[in-house]
């Protein structure tokens, strides 16, 4: 350790009390973190790339320190995808320091690590009052049945108003209007449900009528649109 002159020539005080850290609610517990494998919980994030052309929402369950489930969702930017197929291996198993100075190819899952890191450090995740947190596959779950992202995509002009296209429940097959051509309601199919039941052996037409239902005032429109194609 090198010191300049001055502080070298310094009358050494004694430092007072030093109680460490302060502790911070981790899985049930208050703690106090010293170092990295002090770390526990799960958590989620969002962050974004520098031309905000696409957002990832990363999902990371910590145990000692160690990234040991790891969910990354991506929307907006096509090369994102491929960008989260890679960030899936490289996650799970590094610190959430080693994950934090490492390039995970694509800005917005790098800005998600970084905001998942200022939370988890602080005390802020989604596990702190739980007690003994949540298990290896909590993460997953936040997909629900059929294993897909929550996704909404809505499109709208001035011209010709507003197109649902992807709700909550799913793909949105047709859109009901009532007397004003005012949405009322809507017809959609859950691709997750649809899907399984086509790996499972049903028939396309049968799993897509059984994955098939409606939202909001549906069965009273008195017109229905395809909202991609009029």
């Amino acid at each position: 350790m090198n010191y300049s002159p001055e502080v070298e020539n310094m009358h050494c005080i004694a430092q007072g009390s030093n109680h460490g850290p302060a502790p911070i609610p981790q899985e049930g517990q208050w703690n106090q973190v010293r170092q990295v494998t002090d770390i526990n919980g799960l958590t989620h994030g969002v962050g974004w790339c520098a031309p905000q052309q696409g957002a990832c929402k990363l999902t990371l369950n910590i145990k000692d320190g160690i990234i040991e489930e790891a969910l990354i969702e991506t929307v907006g930017c096509t090369g994102m995808t491929h960008s989260a197929a890679m960030a899936a291996e490289i996650l799970p198993g590094k610190t959430i320091m080693e994950a934090l100075n490492t390039d995970l190819v694509c800005d917005a899952i790098n800005v998600a690590m970084r905001e998942l890191f200022l939370q988890i450090t602080y005390g802020r995740s989604q596990s702190a009052f739980s007690e003994g947190g949540l298990l290896i596959g909590a993460g997953l779950e936040d997909l629900g049945k059929g294993l897909r992202s929550v996704t909404g995509t809505m499109y709208g002009t001035n011209l010709k108003g507003p197109r649902y296209l992807e709700m909550a429940e799913g793909y949105v097959l047709e859109v009901g209007l009532d007397e004003g051509d005012e949405i009322i309601g809507y017809k959609f199919v859950s691709m997750g449900k649809m899907m399984d039941a086509i790996k499972d052996g049903v028939d396309a037409a049968t799993a897509l009528d059984a994955a098939t239902g409606t939202y909001g005032q549906f069965a009273d429109a008195v017109k229905i649109i395809d909202p991609r194609k009029e």
